[in-house]
């Protein structure tokens, strides 16, 4: 799994902290951004998480390339809605030789590893027959069309992929460009860094909160599991290590 910010928005805490300015003062456009020095900011900031005041934050984005993830976690992902994804297509891009994700569960018993990766390599077999049976087909039918033979070919596999990907893996890798504001980073957080989240989202979640909390770590000091900011939401499901997290989370380090 690699994960990068690749953009946010600049002076994320100044910002944020400038909205809460204008709601919270009588004053106009022009002093918006005066005396905003980092202690103000900070406590801008410290005052808004107090109150659950969060509207503020959802002027500040940041958008995260990741790769080397499943097409299991894009179906979890893509579960919060309040974000924007650009995804590779298995349609545009030949996923002849997909690289795939091994669970860790999987990878720690060696006859489960075996059984795995028989099964991905067979993937990959019946993909590339499929893929070479339907192209074989298309470029036919777009020459008896019309087509010249590049033409042709060039339709056929685009057209080939978009049905022979129906035999991928859900472990077979993707590539994703995400884009949360803080708001919505916040909820993210409190539910896929939990200790009862997936592992892969879990694992990716927690290296994004790793990530934003470099660039802005007063505003994401209490950002992780619900039970960082109050009381476990988990229920009867609890890990019971409420106390623990907390005290991890508030001495800088990442769940």
């Amino acid at each position: 799994m690699k994960v990068k910010i690749i953009a946010h928005t600049p002076d994320p805490e100044k910002l944020i902290a400038s909205a809460a300015k204008l709601c919270y003062s009588a004053v106009g456009t022009d002093e918006i951004l005066e005396g905003l020095t980092e202690e103000k900011t900070k406590s801008f900031i410290d005052m808004l998480s107090s109150l659950g005041h969060e509207s503020p934050f959802e002027h500040v984005s940041f958008t995260f390339a990741i790769e080397g993830v499943s097409r299991s976690l894009l179906a979890q992902i893509t579960r919060h809605r309040i974000a924007s994804f650009s995804v590779q297509s298995q349609r545009y891009v030949d996923k002849e030789n997909f690289e795939y994700i091994i669970p860790p569960e999987i990878d720690a018993v060696p006859e489960a590893r075996r059984l795995f990766i028989e099964a991905m390599e067979n993937d990959r077999e019946v993909y590339k027959k499929l893929n070479k049976i339907l192209t074989d087909k298309h470029t036919a039918d777009n020459i008896s069309a019309g087509m010249n033979e590049k033409q042709a070919y060039a339709a056929a596999s685009k057209k080939a992929n978009e049905d022979s990907r129906y035999v991928l893996s859900n472990a077979c890798d993707t590539k994703i460009v995400m884009t949360m504001n803080v708001r919505s980073l916040y909820n993210f957080f409190s539910l896929r860094c939990c200790s009862r989240a997936q592992w892969e989202i879990r694992a990716l979640a927690c290296e994004m909160l790793r990530l934003v909390k470099e660039i802005a770590p007063d505003l994401f000091k209490d950002a992780g599991p619900s039970c960082v900011r109050g009381a476990c939401a988990e229920g009867k499901f609890t890990c019971g290590k409420a106390a623990e997290v907390r005290e991890k989370i508030r001495n800088g380090g990442v769940v």
